[in-house]
C-alpha cells in the first residue's frame, strides 16, 4: 500500500537469510581475517601508558650509565645528571604499577617487563658505584643476590599462590632507592656519613624481608601440597 517495493522494504526471504548467514547487517561482507583482526586489538593494548613507563625505564638504564661512568665516574656534574636519570627511573616505577592495576592495563608484556626493569636500575647503579669503589661489592651482591634470589623463588612457588608484596618490601625498596641515590651524588661532609647509615638501613631489610619471603614460600608450598593431597583423597572417595 505504500508503494514501495517488497525488495525494498523489508527484503525478500531470500535476501534476509544471505543476510543472515553472511553476519552483517544489510547482507554485507564479513570483514576477513576476524581472528586476525582481534588479536592486532589485543595486541594494540600493549602501548599503554603503564608498558611505556616501563619502556622508558628500561632505556634510561643505559644512559645511566655512560652518565655514571662518564668523565672516568667522578665529575659531580655527571653524577647529577645520572642520579636524575636514577630518580626518573625510580618515579616511573612506583607510577606504571598503580597505574596497570588501577586502569586494567596489566599485560604480559608488563608483568615480565617490569620487574626486569626494576633489577636493572638498581643493578645497574650498584655495579657501577662498586666498580668506582663508592660501595663495597658484598653490599651490591647482598642487595642483588636478595633481589633475584627472591624472584627466582616467586617463580618456583607460582604453581601454589603467589607471594604478596609485604609492607617490609615497600620500606626495602625505598630505603634502597634513597641510599643508592645519596651514593650516585657526589656528597661530602655529615651528607656523605648519612648515606652510610641509610645504606645500613637498606642492607638490613634486604637481608630481613628476604628471609621473610622464604619463610612465606615455604609455609605456601606446605599449604598447596596439603591442599592437593587433600583434593586428591576426596577424589578417591
Amino acid at each position: 500500500m505504500t508503494g514501495v517495493p517488497a525488495s525494498a522494504a523489508g527484503g525478500s526471504p531470500s535476501a534476509k537469510g544471505a543476510a543472515g548467514a553472511s553476519g552483517a547487517p544489510g547482507g554485507a561482507k564479513p570483514v576477513r581475517g576476524g581472528k586476525l583482526g582481534a588479536a592486532a586489538v589485543n595486541q594494540a593494548s600493549l602501548w599503554n601508558i603503564a608498558n611505556i613507563l616501563t619502556m622508558i625505564r628500561l632505556v634510561l638504564v643505559p644512559g645511566f650509565v655512560v652518565l655514571m661512568l662518564a668523565d672516568g665516574g667522578y665529575d659531580p656534574a655527571w653524577r647529577a645528571w645520572a642520579w636524575a636519570a636514577f630518580a626518573v627511573a625510580m618515579i616511573t616505577d612506583i607510577f606504571d604499577g598503580h597505574l596497570a592495576r588501577s586502569y586494567n592495563l596489566v599485560t604480559d608484556f608488563g608483568k615480565i617487563a617490569d620487574p626486569i626493569a626494576d633489577k636493572a636500575i638498581m643493578g645497574a647503579a650498584l655495579i657501577c658505584l662498586s666498580s668506582l669503589g663508592d660501595l663495597p661489592w658484598w653490599v651490591t651482591g647482598v642487595i642483588l643476590g636478595r633481589e633475584l634470589g627472591i624472584t627466582l623463588l616467586r617463580f618456583v612457588v607460582i604453581r601454589y599462590g603467589v607471594i604478596p608484596a609485604s609492607r617490609g618490601g615497600k620500606m626495602k625498596t625505598l630505603a634502597q632507592g634513597t641510599a643508592v641515590g645519596m651514593y650516585i651524588l657526589a656528597l661530602t661532609g655529615p651528607l656523605a656519613t648519612l648515606r652510610f647509615w641509610v645504606m645500613a638501613v637498606a642492607v638490613v631489610l634486604t637481608v630481613v624481608t628476604g628471609l621473610d619471603y622464604v619463610r612465606q614460600a615455604i609455609v605456601l608450598r606446605k599449604r598447596g601440597i596439603a591442599e592437593r593431597q587433600a583434593a586428591a583423597e576426596e577424589a578417591e572417595r
